[in-house]
């Protein structure tokens, strides 16, 4: 589970967390809207022909190992005197994945977004249009710090590219050649990064990829794109210094390795990665 997130209606926190990149929304918080025990509110709840039916064809729709037979006997119940479905029930039998159940101080249960914004209607229709109110402000927040996060990564990669270039420039272009032939340097000295941290040149990324758009910067994550500022930096020393392109490549690479052993597991870089804000 991603870290839980709140999100407050009339004074009621109620907490989200994401599962394998869905949306779930606690129904025990929601169900304080009730004045009574929240295990019973919810229970009262699933134990409706309409919401058996309902969460039926969500299971059924999103997931492949959904136990039909015992779903068709507990709808066959439904309605009936004294049947009463739980959340822990509904799990067990049906293998549900579109409601989950946890004990402890900081269990409750939970249901994925489609789900709570149906209970959130069978508990009152004010209090679900607070709930998708405040749960799209939520998103819009999440996005805005994604798009924060990916313009962050992206001048990572620009902050020493001038450096890199001219060191280039100043080192291994010869006078008087054509800009074709000068592309061609930057190129391969581009590749000799590329190479160094990916294992491939942006041909051969592009040749494996032929059905996406972009290049393989593009798609690197926030550690390889704070390497490879290192590693411009790296270069244009290595430039400076006269190292042969075999040689750089050799000691590039062996920086690579030192450096994204440490930055895969540095909590800052992670944070960039979520587009968190400290």
């Amino acid at each position: 589970m991603n870290k839980n997130k709140k999100i407050n209606i009339k004074g009621m926190q109620i907490v989200t967390f994401k599962r394998s990149q869905e949306d779930y929304i606690s129904l025990t918080d929601m169900a304080k809207f009730k004045s009574y025990d929240s295990g019973i509110v919810i229970a009262n709840w699933l134990s409706t022909k309409y919401t058996i039916a309902f969460m039926g064809a969500w299971e059924q729709l999103h997931n492949p190992g959904f136990n039909l037979i015992e779903f068709h006997k507990i709808k066959n119940e439904a309605g009936s005197n004294g049947f009463i479905v739980s959340s822990s029930f509904w799990i067990k039998q049906t293998k549900a994945i579109g409601i989950i159940s946890s004990a402890g101080r900081y269990g409750g249960t939970f249901a994925h977004k489609d789900i709570a914004f149906e209970f959130a209607t069978w508990l009152s229709p004010e209090f679900k249009l607070f709930l998708i109110k405040e749960f799209q402000r939520l998103k819009e927040e999440e996005s805005e710090r994604l798009a924060t996060g990916w313009d962050t990564k992206r001048m990572l990669t620009r902050i020493n590219y001038r450096i890199h270039t001219d060191a280039i420039k100043e080192r291994l272009i010869p006078k008087q050649i054509t800009k074709q032939e000068e592309n061609v340097i930057y190129a391969n000295e581009a590749d000799v990064l590329n190479v160094a941290l990916f294992g491939m040149t942006a041909k051969s990324w592009r040749d494996n990829n032929p059905k996406i758009d972009g290049n393989i910067r593009d798609y690197a994550n926030v550690a390889q794109l704070v390497c490879l500022a290192n590693l411009e930096n790296l270069n244009a020393e290595f430039i400076h210094a006269g190292l042969s392109q075999k040689q750089r490549l050799q000691k590039l690479n062996e920086s690579a390795i030192v450096q994204m052993k440490s930055l895969i597991n540095n909590p800052s870089v992670k944070n960039l990665e979520q587009g968190d804000k400290k």
